[in-house]
Formats: structure tokens, sequence, C-alpha cells
């Protein structure tokens, strides 16, 4: 990351001249406007997580959407929701980095513990394969709040940039407020410069936030700097009327450090700050050492692709991800020749064309102990029937080494 003349922090990475020749030998196997989705990517490109994982970035700051559900007032409430959905984007990995591609059945399971006492669980699970689907949940018992969705990332290759478009949809139930629901849709994701220049990410094109029972939207456009004109990270984003188009409030600023709000008309007011990285903490999620994981579980799957990746031994992250990569090829040529069809562990594909959860929302208790109880069964439980057990301190030896040099080059 460096700072620019305005101020402005860029993601950003300048590759030496062996992964530079080795990106230049992929490229001359593409062409412009290609889909991605089947190219394999070689391991220094990569982020040492999952992308089952990396989706747990926008889950950064969950204590937002508490305070939001708490608001008496829809509009107060509205622009809660609005504030923790811009605050997951300044997540990011050191350098322009891309996950792991998940395997088919591949899922990533967390907790979180609020300074309230109250806790809330996660769930993420790769559906599909061809196209690639991570379908998510995530709930809050105690403040009854839960979120759904999934996610359909396409590659393209742009010449001298490559683009994550990164489709699908997530939903917000504020179920205290009468299933209040608020659908959320994404940026693009873009790494310019690889082929000359810096390496740089960046956001692109326009995203939503749609709450009809309030009658409330928020567009946001995310802002990709010129050739030029023009600055990094920059969003100009509306909430406004659904039924009258009407501006109530405009938010401005960096999606990676901070940025404003500012109202008009009855609610006209100076630019105040809505989001400012730098005085906000991110809420740690928790998760089970890799001997209590499944070996399908983000973490565990990919723990030897990790490893050599911190450790920059390419070659042995090559290998191990190739051997992942090949099991996946294996199993799918074992369903076709028995006639067999994938199905996921924790999500369903319903008549909206879209994956939920197989534990539907309108089942779950009202009473917090008891959604939490049934929650935590149905993402923890293990195929011995026992249940996950955080306190299990980590002693993997792979895990060990990976976090022991992590730290030494932090």
């Amino acid at each position: 990351m460096s700072k620019q003349d305005d101020g402005t922090m860029v993601i950003e990475e300048e590759l030496d001249d062996e992964p530079k020749s080795i990106i230049l030998s992929m490229i001359g196997q593409l062409r412009k406007d290609m889909d991605l989705s089947r190219v394999t990517f070689p391991t220094f490109v990569l982020e040492p997580r999952s992308f089952t994982e990396r989706v747990t970035d926008f889950m950064s700051h969950p204590d937002f959407l508490i305070r939001a559900s708490q608001c008496d007032d829809p509009v107060k409430r509205f622009i809660g929701v609005v504030k923790y959905y811009m605050s997951g984007w300044h997540i990011h990995p050191k350098g322009v980095k891309k996950p792991y591609n998940p395997v088919l059945g591949e899922f990533f399971r967390s907790r979180y513990e609020f300074d309230d006492s109250s806790s809330a669980f996660f769930v993420a699970e790769q559906v599909s394969h061809h196209p690639p689907i991570t379908a998510i949940f995530y709930h809050s018992p105690e403040h009854h709040i839960a979120i759904e969705g999934d996610l359909r990332p396409k590659s393209r290759f742009y010449g001298n940039s490559v683009g994550m478009l990164l489709e699908g949809y997530a939903k917000i139930h504020f179920n205290k407020r009468d299933n209040e629901e608020y659908v959320i849709t994404y940026p693009n994701m873009y790494a310019r410069g690889i082929l000359f220049g810096k390496m740089v990410l960046e956001l692109g094109e326009t995203s939503t936030v749609t709450c009809e029972k309030s009658d409330l939207m928020f567009e946001v456009e995310f802002k990709t700097k010129g050739l030029i004109w023009g600055s990094y990270n920059q969003i100009a984003g509306k909430i406004k009327r659904i039924s009258t188009k009407e501006v109530l409030f405009d938010i401005t600023g960096n999606w990676q450090t901070t940025m404003y709000i500012q109202g008009r008309g009855e609610y006209a007011s100076d630019p105040i700050v809505l989001f400012d990285s730098s005085k906000e903490n991110v809420v740690p999620q928790i998760v089970a050492c890799v001997g209590e994981q499944e070996h399908n579980e983000s973490r565990n799957l990919w723990k030897n692709v990790t490893k050599a990746i911190v450790e920059s031994d390419l070659d042995s992250a090559t290998l191990h991800k190739t051997t992942i990569e090949e099991k996946q090829r294996d199993d799918a040529k074992h369903r076709e020749a028995k006639k067999k069809r994938f199905i996921p562990r924790f999500f369903q594909l319903e008549i909206d064309g879209y994956y939920h959860p197989k534990l539907r929302l309108d089942s779950i208790p009202d009473d917090p102990a008891l959604a939490k109880d049934e929650i935590t069964k149905w993402i923890f439980t293990k195929p011995d029937d026992s249940i996950q057990d955080f306190a299990v301190p980590e002693d993997d030896a792979v895990v060990l080494a990976a976090a022991k040099h992590q730290r030494r080059a932090s």
C-alpha cells in the first residue's frame, strides 16, 4: 500500500521479473473479455485464504448492524445499514491478491462474540463450481438479525487489467422489525497494471442497498481513477426515496479511509463522518482449530498451500494447490460416472434461482437461547454428531508453522 500525493492510500504491488514473466506467458493464451473462471492462476498472485473466508470481510463491523436494528426511526436505521455495508471494503490483503477458488462442497464456519455478551454465527459453502457460487448465512439470535445470500464472481480479462464482476446478492433481515429486509448488490473489483506499471486494486461500477418497506434506496458509484485525472478509492452515493426519487442524503469520500454523509431538504446538514476506518475496530471472528475441522473446511483444506505461500515456497504451494484441484476433478468424474448430483450441505437452490439456507429463517425460534442452540447444532455439528469445540487449542504443526512465519514477517 502506498500514499498518493493527495494523501489517498492505494492498494498496490510491484512484481519482480520472474512473476511478471509468468503472467506475460499466461496472458499470451488469453483474449480480451475472456471468462477466467477456468483459468488456473499462479500461486504468487494468491492471498493465503479461500474466498469462502474472504467473504467474511463484509462482516468486519457487525456491531454497526446491531446498532442500526435498535433505531426506531426507519431513516436512521437505513443509514446504519448503509454504514455497515460501506465499512467492509477497507479490509484487504497485502498487495493485489486473489483468494483461493473454493472447491465444490468446501465450507467455512465461524462465530462472533460481542461486548454485550451476545453472539453471532456464520457459514459459507461453495455450492457450485461452474459457475462458481458461494452461499452465505449469518445469524445473531439475541439481536434477531440474519443475513443470507449467494455471491457469483465472474473474472474477465481486459488487457492490462483483470476484473472480478461480483454478481449475486445478500439480504439482511431485521426480524424484530417485522422481518424488514435490505437487499444488497456489489461493485466490481479490478486489478490494474498486470502488464505494465504497478498493480493497483480498485473497486468500480454501481451497487445498491434497497429497503422497500421503508421506501429507501442507497445507490453508490465506486469511481475508478482515470488515466490522467481523478483519485483512487472515491465514492459518490445518494440515499433517496424509492417512490419519489427525492434525495435525502449524499455520501462521499474514500472507501479505504473516511466517508462523509450530508443531509438535504428536511434532513439538511453539514457533512459529518459516516465511517473512519482508522477509528473503528474490526470485530474478530472465532474459528475452531484445524483439529476440530472437517477435511473440506477451508482452513484445513488449504493449510499446506497457505503455509507454503506465507513462507514464499511457491513450488510447494503449486504442488499442494494442484493436488486439491486434481482431487476436485476426480470427484466430479466419479459423480458423473455414478450419475450422482452434488447436493450442498447447508444450502439449497430455490425457485427464485438463488441458494438459501436449509435452516429456514421462519423456523428459527424467537427465543434467543433456543435459536442459539438450533443454529449451533445446524452449523457446527460434525459427522460423528459431536459439536465443534472452539476451546481446543491449535496444535497442528502446519498451521502453527505458518502462523509463526506470518508473525515474523509482520
